[in-house]
């Protein structure tokens, strides 16, 4: 409990220019699955497979352009979610799964990891922060669906997650079912765990944050009784405090992707290029490297990223 709360005091929100250190994971073994091809979706209203983004290439187009122009690329990130994008206490540093994807975006276009400047913002201001141009990307665990995807463009899906319910040991609740009545369960405001418990919440009351990290404390302070968040993010905050444990099973299929401003057509090519130069290499990969380094402890298991799937 002590770590969890130490790390959160030791972060504030504001916007960053800090680098994260490279990595240095050994390889592991498995290989990159094969992309699949999805049929040309012909708008949001009727968004069949989320999931497929723009086939990759390396053009410059008016954003790839904007960002060499400036000189850095400007990424929304969070930096209260362990194993995901967080300050290392012993370096000050941003470091993390989602960090490590940054940087090599920004090694793609600028030629130099560390040419970025980290913007922290909470989950709810995920999407207007691109809509206003306070950032070029976010990489924030950031689950894509339909609804997103009327307001902005996602990479293909870079990792794998569902919706769990995170309690303490011994609280009686046995996962996302009616042992949720009359719980206090915290969510981030904007996430996909909100709209979970919109749709059912099983008699539970909803209590909603700005951070994920923040029900983790409340957790502990006993103002909630559980927590629903990505199964991913749950896992970190579990290896923060052992008091607290995953129970049931995830209730929904979620992928991870980049978000950016919907008309950054270029801009999405471009990660999606990155992502394909990320995934290669089997276990050798930079991306089986990232998870090895940052994930695997928690989350084991994972022989390899989702296949990309693309559309005309």
């Amino acid at each position: 409990m002590a770590g969890a709360c130490a790390v959160t005091a030791a972060v504030v929100l504001l916007p960053l220019a800090h680098g994260a250190p490279g990595t240095g994971a050994p390889p592991a073994r498995q290989s990159a699955r094969v992309p699949v091809v999805s049929p040309a979706l012909p708008g949001s209203d009727t968004c069949r497979d989320p999931e497929a983004s723009l086939r990759p290439n390396g053009l410059d187009g008016a954003a790839i352009q904007r960002i060499k122009s400036a000189g850095k690329l400007v990424a929304g990130v969070d930096q209260n979610s362990f194993r995901w994008g967080y300050r290392d206490p012993a370096t000050g540093q941003l470091t993390g799964f989602d960090i490590d994807l940054v940087r090599a975006i920004a090694q793609d276009i600028l030629g130099n990891p560390d040419a970025v400047i980290y913007r922290a913002i909470p989950t709810s201001q995920r999407i207007p922060a691109l809509k206003e141009g306070r950032v070029d990307v976010v990489v924030r665990t950031m689950t894509i669906n339909c609804k997103r995807l009327e307001e902005v463009a996602f990479s293909t899906a870079y990792f794998e997650a569902g919706q769990q319910v995170l309690a303490p040991r011994k609280s009686g609740i046995t996962g996302y079912d009616t042992t949720l009545k009359g719980r206090r369960i915290c969510t981030a405001a904007g996430s996909t765990g909100e709209a979970a418990l919109k749709k059912e919440s099983y008699g539970s009351v909803p209590v909603l944050v700005p951070n994920q990290l923040d029900c983790l404390v409340r957790l502990q302070l006993g103002q909630v009784d559980g927590i629903v968040t990505d199964n991913a993010l749950a896992a970190g905050q579990a290896a923060q405090d052992p008091s607290v444990e995953l129970v049931g099973t995830p209730f929904t299929k979620e992928f991870y992707g980049v978000a950016m401003n919907k008309d950054a057509t270029d801009l999405v090519r471009r990660v999606n290029k990155v992502l394909e130069n990320y995934r290669a290499g089997g276990g050798n990969s930079p991306w089986m490297t990232s998870y090895e380094r940052h994930l695997k402890d928690d989350l084991r298991g994972i022989g390899a990223p989702p296949a990309p799937k693309y559309r005309d």
